[in-house]
């Protein structure tokens, strides 16, 4: 590790929020409000205690503003004592007329097209593919042109997504194909970043080890 920090000016720990009524009820969440439920305020406490036993010590949390994931950031905020800001466009995936909708309902109502291009909306009125990869591209530009630092993105399973394919150079694919990395609730990548070779390290990758003593 120790090695890896002095190779890697920029440490970036992006994390899905804790568990949500959303994630209970079996939703497509995108842009529906939702709040964490008591599971999900243990999930975020479990990380943070964690984190303070491992030394483990963040510059920045960034997060998006909705409440599944502002209310994962302020328990990480408040318990770690790190500064907090909100950033819109680190909110999930605009899906359109999918948001808050089950799986059973969106297949009786709306069903999914049989081929979609990057191009094509999400739910009708959403984002595309394409879409989510561009605003992807903006968020991680920003974030290292902040000053060289560890920095704790808290966002969306389907957003983070899109932020790793900017980050390891993989491009959106027709029917969202191509490769999925899995981030189950307040698991966490994390990434290196040195901007004079302009490389990207993945370290880490739906890490949850501080909930092995939850029910998974």
């Amino acid at each position: 590790m120790a090695d890896i920090e002095k190779a890697f000016t920029y440490r970036i720990t992006l994390l899905r929020h804790g568990e949500s009524a959303g994630n209970v009820q079996g939703v497509y969440q995108g842009r529906a409000e939702f709040d964490l439920t008591e599971k999900g305020r243990s999930q975020a406490q479990s990380l943070a205690t964690h984190w303070q036993q491992g030394g483990v010590t963040f510059d920045q949390i960034i997060s998006s503003p909705q409440s599944r994931a502002r209310q994962t950031a302020e328990i990480l905020a408040n318990s770690l004592s790190v500064p907090l800001e909100f950033e819109e466009n680190w909110r999930e995936i605009d899906n359109g007329v999918l948001a808050g909708k089950t799986l059973s309902e969106v297949k009786q109502h709306r069903p999914f097209p049989d081929f979609m291009s990057p191009y094509d909306s999400i739910g009708d009125t959403g984002e595309s593919n394409w879409d989510l990869y561009l605003r992807a591209g903006v968020v991680v530009k920003e974030l290292v042109q902040r000053p060289p630092g560890s920095y704790l993105v808290v966002s969306h399973g389907g957003f983070l997504n899109r932020v790793l394919y900017v980050m390891l150079g993989i491009f959106p694919q027709a029917n969202f194909r191509g490769a999925r990395f899995h981030f189950q609730n307040t698991s966490y990548a994390v990434v290196y970043y040195d901007p004079g070779r302009h490389i990207w390290l993945l370290d880490r990758l739906n890490d949850r080890s501080h909930l092995h003593n939850q029910t998974k």
